[in-house]
């Protein structure tokens, strides 16, 4: 699959995540989180863990969360990448 076009997928509310993406010469993930501090390396391993399960080897991405668990960051990052790769 790959990133034809800029898309997102969810929402700022509290317990969830917004996820952007666009096509890029090389894989970007940009991580905004209120939980930063604690879980971005969680966050960065299950964005980077889905991209990869789909074979999408570059483009930006990028994630604003509000304290999302691993199925909606999953969820989330999975439905971007759908409404991306439409033509």
């Amino acid at each position: 699959m790959s990133i034809r076009k800029r898309a997102q997928a969810g929402t700022l509310q509290s317990s969830d995540l917004m996820v952007f993406v666009e096509p890029g010469p090389e894989l970007v993930i940009e991580i905004e989180s209120t939980v930063k501090r604690q879980f971005d390396h969680l966050i960065r391993a299950k964005v980077a863990e889905v991209l990869e399960s789909h074979g999408v080897t570059s483009g930006h991405v990028r994630v604003t969360d509000r304290g999302a668990l691993d199925y909606a960051i999953q969820a989330r990052v999975e439905t971007a990448l759908q409404r991306a790769a439409r033509e």
